[in-house]
């Protein structure tokens, strides 16, 4: 019955033409190599291998908050929410290439006397004549023949896309936040330990300090001193707790649940060296295949079909109305071939007069592909400089590291030697005090530094994509998500 209908829609879809112009990635807006050398450090390896986050988080600990997170965390469900919001419209675009065919059966029995009639319901009293229709019918479908509807489709498909490759992106930066967050809590934690052992000593010394005024042989300014000391030190230890605090509430808010105390870290030197180091990328092409830069390409091919779906529209539609079906005057002869009619009425609609409409759609789909050009060239252009910046912090960290170490190393000697020669009598205590403020702010500063090596493993770790790196795929599809536990 429906095979006339179906006859002529491929007919005149096999027709049908794209004006949508070629998928073309934009020219690289950066150099062909990342910076190498001097504070860069040593190029790497090209071929940059894909690495799990529990290549580079290596603490259980730390892997478990991860895991829970990914469970959990309200930004992930947004993301594939969204994915699955995508979806839907594509699948809802690409159902407009295909016609809408609807069923109308209808029954109606007349009495030729009165003419009175009973449709769908049962037949009135005497004789009576029965009319028995059962159709298919095609209203306005569209045929497409200068793929506005394809492109539309395409352009839905490429979104879809680019909301599977930004949920990718999303789940990347959680757990790079994770980390951060949770190295934070170790140096927090540390600096509460400096600022305690410094409350401790400075409790001391005020003590010393005024046995010895005490006994004629100290001066009311060194106690004074020695309480400057102290009380920075307790006002310092009381930010610390402050601030260990809001780390867990930041760590409980990225895993979307509360989290297990015996997770967190100890130290920041213990947590530090959890944190594995990504080999650094050579060649400047694997941005193209950071999550957030396909996902910008994505959106770049979804421009450039709604450009070629605003041509189409220029141009004429063909609409087709159709209907098929069996009319009979009675049940016995309604399967037969006499009983069996179709109608098939095209129509072609061409936009004579619109004000204007079509044409500044056309313009407005060409400045959004203008934009989606610039907005992709733009985060291959960011990726670039985060994945310099994070190599150029990694060229320099150790030797900073280092420097720091033996800063620390030598304060605390100097502070166990002024100490000792303070309560000898032999130095005074206003050297005694400096050799105690230096060694307060070499262990900060250490614990500080260790923090910024750590969190640029984890920054370049997320800037050159992670397990979130992502190809295209020849025809234009995102490949299957490579990411896992």
């Amino acid at each position: 019955m429906i095979r006339p209908l179906t006859s002529i829609a491929a007919l005149l879809a096999l027709t049908a033409c794209s004006m949508v112009a070629p998928d073309k990635r934009p020219a690289l807006p950066v150099p062909a190599a990342f910076p190498s050398g001097g504070v860069y450090g040593e190029p790497g390896d090209a071929a940059l291998p894909m690495l799990g986050y529990r290549d580079v988080f290596r603490d259980a600990r730390l892997q478990a908050i991860i895991d829970q997170a990914l469970d959990n965390n309200r930004d992930l469900r947004i993301a594939a929410a969204n994915i699955e919001s995508a979806r839907a419209q594509y699948r809802a675009q690409r159902a407009e290439q295909m016609p809408l065919i609807n069923s109308n059966n209808s029954a109606s029995f007349v009495d030729p006397g009165t003419g009175r009639s009973n449709v769908n319901g049962s037949p009135v009293q005497g004789g009576q004549r029965t009319n028995l229709n059962i159709g298919l019918g095609i209203t306005q479908f569209e045929i497409d023949l200068f793929g506005r509807l394809a492109a539309l489709s395409r352009a839905d498909q490429a979104r879809y896309f680019a909301s599977d490759v930004g949920a990718r992106a999303t789940r990347l930066a959680l757990i790079g936040d994770i980390g951060a967050a949770w190295l934070q809590y170790a140096a927090d934690k540390s600096l509460l330990a400096i600022a305690e052992e410094t409350v401790a000593n400075a409790s001391a010394s005020v003590r010393l300090t005024r046995a010895r005024l005490d006994g004629g042989i100290a001066a009311r300014t060194d106690v004074a001193q020695a309480e400057t000391v102290l009380a920075t030190a307790q006002s310092d230890r009381a930010t610390q707790m402050t601030a260990l605090a809001q780390d867990v509430n930041a760590l409980q808010l990225l895993v979307g649940a509360p989290v297990d105390a015996a997770l967190l870290p100890g130290s920041i030197t213990e947590a530090a060296g959890s944190i594995g180091d990504a080999p650094p990328a050579l060649d400047t092409s694997i941005l193209l295949r950071r999550p957030d830069v396909v996902q910008a390409e994505y959106q770049l091919r979804a421009a450039n079909a709604e450009v070629g779906a605003a041509r189409a529209a220029l141009l004429p539609r063909l609409l087709l109305t159709a209907l098929a079906g069996l009319a009979s005057n009675g049940l016995s002869q309604l399967f037969t071939t006499r009983a069996f009619n179709y109608t098939a009425t095209p129509t072609l609609s061409y936009p004579v007069f619109a004000g204007g409409r079509n044409k500044a759609a056309l313009a407005q789909a060409r400045a959004q592909f203008d934009i989606a050009v610039a907005s992709y060239e733009r985060a291959i252009q960011v990726a670039f400089r985060e994945v310099a910046d994070a190599l150029a912090r990694r060229g320099t960290i150790d030797d900073q590291l280092g420097a720091q170490q033996r800063l620390a190393a030598a304060a605390t000697d100097s502070y166990r030697l002024t100490e000792a020669r303070y309560r000898g009598g032999i130095d005074s205590f206003l050297a005694n005090l400096d050799a105690q403020r230096s060694l307060y702010q070499a262990q900060r500063s250490l614990t500080q530094t260790q923090l910024v090596a750590a969190t640029n493993r984890i920054t370049l770790y997320r800037t050159l994509g992670g397990d979130a790196l992502t190809d295209v795929g020849p025809d234009g599809t995102v490949a299957a998500s490579p990411t896992k536990r």
